[in-house]
């Protein structure tokens, strides 16, 4: 690494550049803010730091990653059965076994088909072109050839190019959203910064990705490529390789254990095979079993019902990018959300006005000049408020930006905080341009950062008259006098406490406070200057505004808490804002426990994890600190939901169990990191996505206490049938059949299954709770134990009553499907549907259940399993009679008693 001068070098872990003296500083990197560098140092240090772009690692093939589809135990074990069985010449049983094992990896590898752009989206975010200063001369370069010690230019419109220590500005404000979560752009300058400020407190840098949307400035560039504030960002994302979710933990521990259940029977059996000395016979006898209890259907299944969900979900504002996400979202303990956009509006509105002594409270949302004012709690005349009458004026002929109605939405065109001031105005029934044909501009002061406010001078039908806006601390010392409610004025100087007092009430409701005056000038006047309005102004009122709360939103966070969810905002605003937004939506159930980025700083892991336990406002918060937070809470158990929409967020949406991004205000990085999107970037629609995924989650719990109990009567019947030297009454082929085609027909319906009406009244499920419970357990059990007798009974009455062991093993799955079918009346909701149409509750025009169809399509595949003649010859199946069908029939009906003793023993919910 190249040596600079001093001791500072961009190679340094995070310099605290923001906190050296620019001299210093510049010296350190042998820069030159007069004329930049010269061509042989830019050469030699981008040998020695590497262009200004963002390091990507290579993708894997496509290849590779299809074959890591087949990177599960329970298909190395059906590869092996499928390669035994063409060993021993059975090719199309082989044939069918490797097509079902084929068939759930290629629906896999299509799930996973969109590969992972967060660092490419990340690279596309910072390509942009820098105006530097190079041997004395302005260039404008691409910004990946930057390097340290650079000297670069911004300009309002300009994307900063690297991270910038600045040492001059002019009005400079840049928007740093995407970065930091704050959703105003930040006024910079040239002060020293504390060495602890956050990134968003660090007023005199400029970083990578930033943009700038007022002034000018320039800066010495101290970190390019990895090394800047977003660099660091794309090293979090790339270290971090997420977590798997909670369904493909409980499915990978489910397989493992029954992987073992399945190995030891197939070991068993083949073992009793061989007292036989017949090898292919012991084979055929292990593969049946491995076939029968491997449930082939269930990733096809799984997948379809989650395919629905998503399906259910997007109809929802709420758009699935990852299968999985749907149960995790159902599964979420904690949501931790973002402020600007999803809880609240990302409208500024003026929410109360003091004008004359008096206090005005405001309706109405956003840029929509919809709304009335109130004074007591009754809508005010205009006419008769002659104060709140020139506070409103002041507000809306102060003002450079302007309101347009898009369709049915209303957009400001400039400044949101002076789109509210508009909104207000029109709300008391002034019109923009016809109040500005009556009092036209003359000349204005544009907003410094230096004086805290603007001017600007009206010939108004009552003389030449300058009104004036901006912050308290700017305006109240120019004041002399106070405007009272009809019109009049008096001194100031009683009343100067009582403001102060109502600022502070006001401010800590959460609420942005400006503050408005007026000056009379003489007719002769058409210019102003800063002297003009330095005393002697009548001052006018306050109005205060706020990024206002869903109201959506606000029923979605009490619908969540009710369900036992927490809810926690994590953003980049400030802590007095953020926990004034909490209060009013009942974030934490009305204990709002707040905390900042630099107090979470100082903590360690425990105090970390106790603090986001107990926390429901982070405030202010760094990159690395959201994904600590995210982190935390996963330590303790949590399932955690995050949202977010800049690239600060990026790596956070990753880890988190399931990344939800903004669909309209989110930036690509966040999009590429989540598995959600929201088209509506509104929180209530997390609150109707969780609703589907419990109901996913549920439907899913019944596909596989209906798949399963198969499975288990399957192996039963040929471990016991081995054990007993007897003929199996199913062969692996036929088992193919019943546990894919049979299986994905049936339980296919449960995925369209209607959402329980207590769906979000009961509490998040036990993350550790694992897919196969105790009492599911005895569930399965019971079920494979009937299906076991049903099996073994039927097959040895019917081969013992007519000798042909076709027509014994056709009868012998019917009674089997038939069992199959009363069961699952018993888990689903079409009885009780039928029911409550008969009874009138429910519409007779109203969809028929799904699952109807399905128990349709089951019968329709065993008429053919067992009269199609191609069929028969592939299958070994044989034609049966109508009595037989009708004894079929009979022999699974006991499966009503015993199904009912089963939902008693583990009763499914939404059941």
């Amino acid at each position: 690494m190249m040596t600079l001068s001093h001791s500072i070098t961009p190679e340094q872990n995070t310099p605290a550049w923001h906190q050296l003296e620019i001299d210093r500083l510049i010296d350190s990197l042998n820069g030159d803010r007069e004329n930049g560098l010269t061509e042989d140092q830019v050469q030699k240090r981008i040998e020695k730091f590497g262009k200004n772009e963002l390091e990507t690692k290579k993708p894997k093939p496509i290849w590779l990653k299809f074959l890591l589809q087949f990177n599960q135990p329970l298909l190395y074990v059906l590869l092996g059965a499928g390669a035994t069985k063409a060993m021993l010449g059975e090719w199309v049983n082989a044939s069918v076994i490797w097509g079902v094992t084929t068939t759930n990896a290629l629906i896999s590898f299509i799930q996973e088909s969109k590969a992972e752009g967060a660092i490419s989206a990340l690279a596309n975010a910072v390509t942009t072109e820098a105006m530097v200063l190079r041997d004395g001369q302005k260039k404008l370069i691409p910004s990946g050839e930057l390097v340290p010690g650079d000297i670069v230019i911004l300009t309002s419109g300009d994307k900063v190019p690297a991270d910038l220590r600045l040492f001059k500005t002019r009005d400079l404000q840049v928007n740093e959203s995407a970065l930091t979560g704050e959703s105003v752009a930040v006024t910079k300058n040239t002060e020293i910064c504390p060495v602890d400020a956050s990134v968003g407190d660090r007023h005199n840098m400029a970083h990578a990705g930033g943009f700038v949307t007022f002034g000018q400035g320039m800066g010495i560039v101290v970190a390019t490529g990895n090394q800047t504030e977003m660099g660091k960002i794309s090293g979090l994302i790339e270290e971090n390789h997420g977590l798997s979710t909670p369904l493909t933990r409980k499915f990978d521990k489910f397989t493992r254990k029954w992987l073992l259940i399945v190995l030891g029977l197939a070991a068993l059996t083949f073992a009793v095979g061989l007292r036989s000395g017949n090898l292919n016979s012991a084979l055929e006898s292990a593969v049946a079993l491995i076939v029968g209890a491997i449930p082939e259907g269930l990733p096809a299944v799984v997948t379809i019902t989650l395919a629905i969900g998503v399906k259910r979900m997007a109809r929802r504002n709420a758009i699935i990018r990852k299968l999985p996400a749907v149960e995790t979202l159902g599964s979420a303990t904690v949501i931790c959300s973002d402020k600007t956009g999803t809880l609240t509006e990302n409208q500024m509105t003026v929410q109360e006005i003091h004008a004359g002594y008096q206090e005005y409270r405001v309706t109405g949302n956003g840029y929509d000049p919809t709304g009335e004012i109130f004074f007591e709690q009754k809508p005010i005349q205009i006419n008769e408020e002659i104060a709140l009458q020139e506070c409103l004026i002041a507000g809306l002929l102060c003002n450079d930006s302007r309101l347009e109605n898009e369709g049915a939405r209303w957009m400001v065109i400039g400044d949101p905080t002076e789109g509210a001031l508009l909104t207000s105005a029109m709300k008391g029934s002034f019109t923009p341009l016809r109040l500005n044909q009556k009092m036209p501009r003359l000349d204005s002061i544009p907003f410094e950062s230096d004086y805290q406010y603007m001017a600007t001078l009206h010939d108004t039908p009552q003389g030449k008259v300058i009104y004036v806006k901006g912050s308290v601390e700017a305006i109240l010392p120019r004041c002399s006098s106070y405007l009272t409610v009809q019109g009049g004025s008096c001194e100031i100087v009683d009343d100067e406490k009582s403001i102060l007092t109502r600022v502070k009430k006001m401010a800590d409701q959460g609420l942005r406070v400006l503050a408005f005056a007026k000056l009379p000038v003489k007719n002769e006047q058409n210019t102003i200057e800063h002297p003009d309005i330095k005393k002697g102004l009548i001052f006018i009122g306050l109005q205060g505004m706020i990024d206002p709360p869903r109201e959506s939103a606000i029923k979605a966070v009490h619908a969540c808490q009710n369900a036992g969810i927490q809810v926690k905002m994590i953003t980049g605003d400030h802590i007095d804002t953020a926990r004034a937004i909490a209060q009013r939506m009942g974030i934490g159930n009305g204990q709002v426990i707040a905390y900042t980025g630099a107090s979470l700083a100082a903590m360690d892991a425990v105090d970390l994890a106790n603090a986001v336990a107990s926390g429901s406002v982070f405030a202010r918060v760094a990159p690395e600190q959201k994904l600590r937070i995210v982190e935390a809470l996963q330590s303790r158990g949590e399932v955690v939901a995050m949202t977010g929409d800049g690239v600060n967020d990026a790596p956070a949406l990753k880890q988190a169990d399931i990344g939800i991004a903004m669909g309209i205000t989110g930036t690509e990085v966040a999009k590429e990191a989540s598995d959600m999107l929201l088209t509506d970037d509104n929180f209530a629609s997390i609150e109707s996505a969780v609703s589907e995924g419990r109901s996913v989650y549920n439907n899913l719990l019944k596909a596989i206490s209906f798949i399963l109990p198969v499975n288990g009567g399957e192996s039963m019947t040929i471990l016991i049938s081995t054990l007993l030297v007897r003929d199996l009454p199913i062969l692996s082929l036929q088992i193919l059949w019943i546990n894919m085609l049979n299986t994905i027909t049936m339980t296919t319906p449960l995925a369209f299954e209607p959402k329980a009406t207590n769906t979000m009244d009961r509490p998040p499920r036990n993350p550790k709770e694992g897919l196969l419970s105790r009492n599911r357990m005895k569930r399965i059990l019971m079920i494979s134990l009937f299906n076991w007798l049903l099996i073994f009974g039927v097959f040895e009455y019917i081969r013992m009553t007519t000798g042909d062991l076709a027509i014994a093993r056709t009868m012998t799955i019917n009674a089997l499907i038939s069992g199959r079918i009363f069961y699952m009346l018993s888990i689903s909701q079409l009885i009780p549907n039928l029911l409550g149409r008969l009874r009138g509750e429910i519409p007779m025009g109203e969809r028929i259940p799904a699952i109807a169809f399905g128990i349709i399509g089951a019968i329709l595949l065993q008429i053919i399993f067992a009269h199609v003649p191609v069929i028969n010859q592939l299958f070994y199946t044989a034609p049966l009679t109508g009595q037989e069908w009708l004894f079929c029939l009979l022999a699974g009906s006991p499966m009503i008693v015993w199904a009912a003793i089963a939902n008693r023993v583990d009763p499914l919910e939404g059941n």
